[in-house]
């Protein structure tokens, strides 16, 4: 179970972090830049996110014995 308040708070870091630097990079007019620093932060949240997805499947799967 910690594991999975560990991931809540990760995702919440990487969300915090992802809005200041695009914040920051807007105010200094680097608008495109503050763009790819979005999406470089929900890409890596959604590689945590479709890395458990697959877990859950795989448990879901041995649960009702699927293959």
């Amino acid at each position: 179970m910690s594991t999975n308040i560990d991931l809540i708070f990760k995702i919440a870091g990487v969300g915090i972090l992802t809005a200041v630097l695009h914040t920051l990079l807007k105010h200094a007019g680097k608008e495109e830049q503050a763009q790819l620093a979005t999406l470089a932060g929900v890409a890596i949240v959604l590689m945590w996110v479709i890395e458990l997805l697959g877990h859950l499947f795989s448990q879901v799967k041995s649960v009702f014995k699927l293959f």
